[in-house]
């Protein structure tokens, strides 16, 4: 097992990975901006080291500061968490390099999946289910005409090498198509120094589930059931349940079945997560990620297991901690992720935390590296906690996040908890009758 681990992130996943590390008897290494001095997961690590000035470029982005950091500690391995160069395959090639073990999927499939066309190519192969499009990128308006015109309008049009719901476009019809084009491949070459795009059928009211998947990388994999992650906004989750209230047991087997399948053929290496839209009872493969999910605590609650340890225990050679008859899902789990934001306009709120207080009580978890005194810094992402409650029923859940949220407090700053107080009170969302499209309808009324 490792001695040392360096966390090549900030936040709350930097302390929910040194959290990990230290009930595994492992000693961890913060790497952290000036920006980030004060830290909770800086204060708490055995080691902390300072990688740059605030910019994310020049220090969580910073990859020979990183490599320094390591070699300097003297870590045997780095934890990437998410976001940043979690999914940087040239990152992990050179973590290896240096040998230094790479706590992820190999590069190679963090490469083939950060790609979306060669991502799409394949899990067809692997027998994922697709949504209906191109069989590449398309070059040209003529090629993404006769595209449309075979599935018919409304499509989509996406950055091969997009995410974050950046570099898409939806066209309505053939008048719309030649100007979307130009702009999306504009806009692809802008946001990835890539412009390859590809066209898609656009789906007009699905949900966004996603299964959790953790392979060996020797054959052998499990999955872990599905998220729920329909309730978006600007294509950016908002709030996460699991089991989802649209599938039935059926479902749920057959297709996390096919996902555990397609990660062992692959001989896929760690944890990631298939996502799908799913409409009128089909699944569609949107894209993988080869990283750990801003959302894994809704498994971790559903399921009983530590992610983060099954992460570490794989890249240290060891076996799946369990076989998929192990795995058992029990009640539902609800994510609210908090963020530092105005929870009307949405624009965000940085500053001086003055009151901090954590909602606590059976089946309630909050992942948050806020204090009373901490300085919430305007250049890094706006979330700053996660809310997690699991009871045994979804109604008991709601319920017991609702609880939560009263008992939770940040003050000093403004946050989006008022707008999670409002969804739990939706009747659509109490009857679990919602889609990608639902939480933009109720926010523009």
């Amino acid at each position: 097992m490792f001695r040392k681990i360096l966390i090549a992130n900030r936040g709350e996943i930097a302390l929910r990975i040194h959290r990990a590390a230290r009930d595994m008897g492992i000693k961890t290494v913060a790497v952290h901006s000036t920006a980030d001095a004060t830290a909770k997961h800086v204060r708490l690590a055995d080691e902390a080291i300072c990688i740059g000035p605030p910019s994310a470029t020049d220090s969580y982005l910073n990859i020979p500061n990183i490599i320094a950091a390591a070699e300097i500690a003297q870590a045997d391995a780095i934890h990437p968490g998410y976001g940043f160069l979690s999914e940087n395959a040239r990152f992990a090639e050179i973590v290896e390099e240096h040998r230094i073990a790479w706590i992820g999927p190999s590069p190679e499939h963090i490469r083939t999946m950060g790609d979306k066309v060669e991502a799409k190519r394949t899990a067809g192969a692997l027998g994922l289910p697709l949504v209906p499009g191109s069989d590449g990128a398309v070059e040209t308006v003529d090629e993404a005409r006769a595209v449309a015109d075979k599935f018919g309008y409304p499509v989509l049009l996406k950055a091969a090498a997009g995410g974050g719901g950046r570099g898409m476009k939806v066209v309505e019809n053939g008048a719309m198509l030649e100007g979307a084009f130009r702009q999306c491949r504009q806009e692809a070459k802008a946001a990835f120094g890539h412009d390859a795009i590809y066209i898609e059928k656009y789906l007009d009211n699905p949900r966004h589930i996603e299964f959790q998947v953790f392979g060996d990388g020797k054959g052998a994999a499990i999955h872990l059931g599905e998220r729920d992650c329909s309730l978006q906004r600007r294509h950016q989750k908002v709030l996460e349940e699991a089991p989802s209230p649209a599938l039935g047991a059926a479902d749920r087997e057959r297709m996390g079945a096919i996902c555990a399948k397609a990660m062992a053929d692959m001989k896929y290496r760690g944890a990631g997560t298939i996502e799908f839209l799913w409409e009128n009872g089909e699944f569609y493969f949107i894209e993988m990620n080869t990283r750990l999910q801003v959302e894994h605590p809704v498994t971790e609650l559903l399921t009983g297991m530590d992610l983060v340890k099954e992460q570490i225990r794989i890249a240290a050679g060891l076996p799946l901690s369990k076989t998929q008859d192990q795995v058992k899902m029990v009640g539902h789990a609800i994510e609210a992720r908090i963020n530092a934001e105005d929870p009307q306009t949405f624009t965000p709120s940085p500053g001086l935390v003055s009151d901090f207080h954590a909602p606590g009580g059976p089946g309630v978890r909050v992942d948050s590296a806020l204090y009373s005194g901490y300085r919430v810094p305007p250049t890094y992402d706006s979330l700053v906690a996660k809310l997690i409650v699991h009871a045994d029923t979804r109604e008991d859940a709601i319920l017991r996040m609702s609880r939560a949220l009263e008992e939770m407090i940040v003050n000093g700053i403004k946050t989006t908890i008022p707008l999670h107080q409002r969804l739990l009170t939706e009747p659509d969302f109490k009857s679990g009758n919602y889609s990608i499209k639902w939480l933009e309808q109720l926010l523009a009324k």
